[in-house]
């Protein structure tokens, strides 16, 4: 019989190595850097990304999936958040402002509770 703590380690090992491989090859894509800078006014002036985005909008409406549209308009509004003056003075020098922090919490929650809603909630 083999030995469980050879065979755990060994699934750790191969686990960790995995791991550590996507965080090396996402540090050297800088894939964060270019999701964290994205121009949004360029971005919709693109027509590479422009055409395939208005195709799938206009698929999702011959299909009428409106539930995967509110979805991808709710994560496409909570991305524009992330980027608002706003969130930019949530933490203040080495200070977290608590006052900013509730909104956001109960703004996330509901939106959280929306998306949950639309994924097991309603029957199409």
């Amino acid at each position: 019989m083999p030995d469980a703590g050879a065979v755990g380690g060994n699934m750790s090992e191969k686990t960790g190595s995995f791991f550590s491989s996507i965080g090396e090859w996402l540090q050297s894509t800088h894939l964060p850097e270019q999701i964290k800078d994205v121009d949004f006014a360029g971005l919709f002036t693109n027509p590479w990304f422009l055409v395939p985005f208005i195709a799938f909008v206009g698929y999702q409406l011959y299909k009428q999936a409106f539930r995967d549209l509110i979805i991808m308009g709710l994560l496409m509004a909570v991305w524009w958040t992330t980027g608002t003056e706003y969130m930019q003075t949530l933490v203040v020098g080495d200070e977290l402002q608590v006052n900013k922090v509730l909104p956001l919490l109960f703004g996330g929650a509901a939106v959280l509770g929306i998306i949950i809603y639309l994924i097991f909630g309603r029957s199409d």
